[in-house]
């Protein structure tokens, strides 16, 4: 039996339409498209209150000298492929990035935050 077998956290890839970027660290991923509300009344709660979300996956990627940043802004039909500690994979499609990126020089790192349309993230 493999030492890896039990491992749930920790090592993560990510790779935008097939090409592989470095992550600097904190991939975060949901797949959820309803945001809920709880309806409360002066009486009692009366229900909830239900709204589409975006779903999305981000991350933070290192700077390489490889890489133009402005790239990332430009990226609005991106399908994002992310390998999971866990042996999950979790692919997004037909994504676009949000947010403005800008670099933080000390680690050379820039959030990126790509976001879809219902049902476009999923867990395999």
């Amino acid at each position: 039996m493999s030492d890896d077998t039990n491992r749930l956290a920790g090592i993560a890839y990510i790779a935008l339409d097939g090409q592989n970027y470095m992550l600097a660290g904190e991939l975060s991923y949901s797949p959820g498209d309803v945001q809920r509300e709880s309806l409360i009344g002066q009486d009692r709660v009366h229900g909830y209150g239900e709204k589409p979300r975006a779903p999305f996956i981000s991350g933070s990627f290192r700077d390489a000298g490889t890489l133009t940043v402005a790239d990332f802004n430009a990226m609005t039909n991106v399908t994002v492929t992310c390998e999971l500690a866990n042996g999950k994979t979790v692919i997004g499609r037909s994504m676009w990035t949000v947010e403005a990126q800008e670099v933080k020089t000390p680690e050379a790192t820039f959030e990126v935050k790509f976001e879809g349309f219902s049902g476009s993230v999923t867990e395999q």
